[in-house]
């Protein structure tokens, strides 16, 4: 480099440190007099020489104040405590030593060691791909669940809702998904969870091969709203990362709901009229821009599976009923089934993959069509079967849905052990449910 362009940088050198001071702090919200800054930068709230800062994100003004959300607890503010910008967003640090690692919302270890000083930078904030330069799914993705795989068949780029209420198996459903799927890497991030679940899915649903080939990004339900939002876009972030690299990423989140009661925290919090059930219009707002982020590139591809927990089992309520609208498909588990002692408790009537059609064979289309009509069938007449008022020879629809209804059971239950290929799968399907009438 010449010395005319160093004397330039040196010259464009800002050698003034831009201040603020905190002057208001209601509930969770900041107000600070400066300084200057901009939507999404980064700050430092400098406490005294005791304490390290406490990091907080621009998110709103109020005519001269700039309104601040922080990324952990906020005890030691006082009024004129010092505010510093960086003058940029939050950036995370992204490379292959992440994978086997359990990370925060900031992509910080949770373990307490260090990440090597080799990894990049990498902004939490990325625009979705262009959709002209998104190439069409054409492959299917093996999940490792038979009900999925062989009826409900994901294609690689496609992003999937697994619709649930609580307790109804959807971290054992992600922690099959995770150690059977053929993608080359899963990002998993637990989002407003329970502290205690989060071991918990990890020895026990991930299990240590999962966890090898896994990167957990961890927000839990006692963190600042802020932190649990930064959770999904530093997990999206990292699944965008490697696919860049050429890589087919499964993207796991759960739940998308519970990024949707944090932004509601934060738009309530900045002045938001609730709207919708008590959500802000900024939920709606951000539910398509953190989903589109999922799919495929010109490089690779990332298929991504957000939980989404349905208030009373209720599946139109606002956050599933926008979700619906935007990803490719949906899984519903179903709590009638999982009663029944049906694991994974998938409801094959009520779940549909917008891309099965175009990645999959005639005969397998034809099979899960006929799988379908068969448990239809039986579920239309169960009532008269349960009871016993069906006289065998009354349909010939129904007589044919009872005689193959053992195998259809068969066929949806499997061991949260059981390892099902999607060749496999699709075999099983075709020879049991591919005949003729």
């Amino acid at each position: 480099m010449g010395i005319d362009a160093l004397i330039s940088r040196v010259t464009d050198i800002d050698s003034y440190y831009r201040l603020g001071r905190v002057s208001r702090v209601v509930g969770l919200m900041i107000e600070s007099k400066g300084p200057k800054a901009s939507i999404g930068d980064l700050c430092k709230i400098l406490i005294d020489r005791d304490h390290p800062p406490v990091y907080a994100e621009v998110v709103g003004f109020n005519d001269e104040h700039v309104l601040l959300m922080p990324y952990t607890n906020i005890h030691r503010i006082a009024p004129g405590c010092l505010v510093e910008s960086t003058g940029r967003p939050l950036a995370i640090k992204v490379g292959d030593a992440l994978k086997g690692r359990v990370l925060n919302g900031l992509g910080m270890p949770m373990d307490g060691g260090e990440l090597p000083a080799d990894l990049r930078e990498y902004s939490t904030h990325q625009p979705p791909p262009n959709p002209l330069d998104r190439p069409r799914i054409q492959s299917p993705l093996t999940v490792g669940i038979r009900s999925i795989d062989a009826l409900l068949t994901v294609g690689k780029g496609q992003r999937m809702g697994i619709f649930a209420g609580s307790g109804v198996g959807k971290s054992t459903t992600l922690g099959i998904i995770a150690r059977n799927t053929s993608a080359d890497l899963n990002v998993i991030a637990l989002i407003g969870e329970r502290g205690r679940e989060v071991l918990e899915f990890i020895e026990n649903d991930l299990g240590e091969e999962g966890l090898r080939r896994s990167v957990l990004v961890v927000a839990t339900s006692d963190q600042p709203a802020l932190m649990r939002i930064k959770g999904a876009l530093t997990a999206t972030a990292i699944a965008e990362y490697f696919r860049a690299q050429g890589q087919d990423v499964l993207l796991m989140m759960d739940s998308l709901t519970r990024v949707a009661m944090a932004q509601r925290e934060i738009g309530l919090a900045i002045g938001e009229p609730p709207t919708t059930k008590g959500y802000t219009p900024s939920v709606f707002a951000l539910l398509p821009q953190l989903l589109e982020r999922a799919g495929t590139s010109r490089d690779g591809s990332v298929t991504a599976f957000y939980t989404v927990l349905v208030d009373g089992d209720d599946l139109d309520e606002p956050i599933s009923d926008a979700a619906r609208g935007i990803l490719d498909g949906h899984i519903v588990l179903d709590r009638r089934l999982a009663e029944k002692g049906q694991y994974p408790a998938v409801n094959i009537l009520k779940s549909i993959s917008r891309v099965m059609t175009s990645i999959v064979s005639k005969e397998e289309r034809e099979a899960a069509n006929r799988f379908r009509n068969l448990l239809a069938q039986y579920e239309e007449a169960s009532d008269l079967i349960q009871i016993g008022a069906y006289k065998a020879g009354s349909s010939e629809e129904i007589d044919e849905a009872i005689r193959f209804y053992p195998s259809i059971i068969r066929f949806l239950k499997q061991d949260v052990t059981e390892n099902v290929t999607r060749d496999a799968a699709v075999q099983q399907l075709l020879s049991e449910f591919g005949r003729g009438e």
